[in-house]
């Protein structure tokens, strides 16, 4: 048995190859099993053509506009919440299996496999945006800001990814069957609607608009949309005129919370 490294840049690196070794297990699953990768590439397609066509002749922008801007944006963010089911599924599989435990009986950074999940997800939500990126050019949809405001919004939008996937390496940890898994996934569309990213908050009711605004993914909603140059943006609660900054909070917090909480369970998981 290979010895484990002592010193912290050792044992740094140790813990870097080793993720680096779960991500391309990961990414060798896509190859052998793509089913997983093209669902979900074409699941966000099919939602984004789905209310641009069948519903947009019926939506109103805030302030006028064409809906389709006003939609690609919030799709981006329903996109990188979509993903998170994918981790929970992932996780969940490996431990249950008992792949999980396998790999924790191995000479291996104690971190790598959660830390290669996470990367590997990444890679996957980098696919998804750049394919979704390319439907919404195709429907009409345009990044009017700067390149670097361009940048930033995908920035933003990894970021909550980044927040998400370690809220799902924690869940896919915590269930310890199908019902779970399939309970994370039937969340994800209450949560995602009730946002920002398929109608203004402005058009519900009251006490349900609020809830929309605070609600942390459609800061990241109010902000993308902001920085592509596209209609629809703002708003006069305090939440809306800071999403922005907003946007890199909540996934900051997220992240702060969930990280902490998905290493402690694996390292608790019994073998």
């Amino acid at each position: 048995m290979p010895a484990i490294p002592r010193g912290p840049l050792s044992r740094l690196r140790w813990a870097a190859a080793d993720g680096w070794t779960v991500t391309l297990r990961g990414m060798t699953h896509w190859v052998r099993e793509p089913g997983t990768l093209v669902g979900a590439l074409t699941f966000p397609i099919l939602m984004v053509l789905m209310f641009g066509y069948f519903f947009g002749g019926a939506m109103q922008v805030p302030g006028g506009g064409d809906y389709k801007e006003f939609l690609v944006p919030g799709m981006f963010v329903m996109t990188m919440v979509f993903g998170m089911g994918e981790t929970v599924t992932a996780v969940a599989a490996d431990k249950n299996r008992g792949i999980t435990s396998r790999f924790r009986t191995l000479p291996m950074s104690p971190s790598a496999v959660v830390v290669g999940r996470a990367v590997t997800d990444m890679i996957s939500s980098v696919l998804a945006l750049a394919v979704l990126m390319g439907v919404g050019l195709l429907m009409g949809w345009q990044a009017h800001g700067s390149l670097g405001d361009t940048a930033l919004a995908v920035g933003l939008l990894l970021l909550l990814r980044f927040a998400l996937v370690w809220a799902g390496v924690y869940l896919g940890l915590l269930m310890s069957g199908p019902e779970g898994i399939t309970m994370v996934q039937t969340l994800e569309f209450p949560i995602g609607f009730l946002t920002s990213a398929f109608v203004a908050p402005s058009t519900m009711p009251g006490w349900l608009g609020t809830i929309a605004e605070w609600n942390p993914l459609s800061s990241t909603v109010l902000a993308t949309r902001e920085l592509f140059g596209n209609p629809g943006f703002g708003g006069d609660s305090w939440i809306a005129q800071h999403s922005l900054l907003m946007a890199v909070v909540w996934p900051v917090v997220l992240t702060a919370v969930f990280f902490p909480l998905s290493v402690r369970r694996f390292r608790n998981l019994t073998t």
